[in-house]
């Protein structure tokens, strides 16, 4: 068994996974923000099918249109699933880069939980695909789970200047309607994973008791050391 140990950074989000969820956090995690670790948005939704689920993980925010940023090979992006509440990850989707490729690992059940992380190169779910560059997606299926990672116009829409002067107190009227896209136009590194729900274990009640099915998942950023 191959395994590379990583300790975890930061940026994580945690969610219960309905329909379709997003967090975002550019630039202001503690620790790493703007880094090649920063996670600025999570995203879980609905794929292809009902069948499916999508996830992507992107980190290294507000880069500009022609930007030439890399994936970090010291990171591990690691997807962590929750099937039973207790919040505590049963099942990871890893995704690390090497020399232009972005190989990923999963699902899987971790061989430990929490802060840090080995890779199993033996896990029966691996996959690899070409890190898109330019406009033309590459993607890759396989054992029915599809792959993307590359540079993609940032899709969070956020006014986050007024989200400072409304924080700050100098817009007492609140957002402005329609508001201001200020991450229009700016760039992201993206990991795209779409999985069949099979393989993702079970779900658990709705902490609320709203009769839904769900699962948690968040994702995390982790160095190699």
């Amino acid at each position: 068994m191959k395994k590379t140990s990583l300790l975890a950074l930061g940026g994580c989000i945690a969610l219960a996974l309905t329909f379709a969820l997003v967090a975002a956090d550019h630039v202001d995690a503690p620790d790493v923000a703007a880094t090649t670790a920063d996670i600025t948005d999570f995203y879980a939704f609905e794929g292809a099918t009902q069948d499916n689920t999508v996830f992507v993980a992107s980190v290294q925010g507000l880069l500009p249109p022609g930007s030439n940023a890399q994936f970090d090979e010291n990171v591990l992006v690691e997807i962590n699933i929750d099937t039973d509440g207790d919040l505590v990850e049963d099942l990871i989707i890893q995704a690390i880069p090497r020399n232009g490729v972005m190989y990923f690992f999963g699902p899987y059940a971790p061989n430990s939980t929490g802060l840090n992380s080995t890779i199993d190169a033996d896990t029966q779910f691996t996959a690899q695909v070409d890190i898109s560059t330019g406009a033309t997606a590459t993607t890759e299926t396989a054992n029915g789970i599809s792959y993307f990672a590359g540079l993609r116009e940032d899709t969070f829409f956020f006014d986050f200047n007024q989200f400072n002067a409304v924080v700050g107190g100098a817009a007492p009227n609140g957002f402005n309607n329609p508001g201001n896209d200020d991450f229009d136009g700016t760039n992201i590194l993206s990991i795209v994973v779409e999985v069949p729900n099979t393989l993702l274990g079970g779900t658990f009640p709705h902490p609320a008791g709203t009769g839904v099915e769900v699962f948690n998942a968040w994702v995390e950023a982790k160095r190699k050391h």
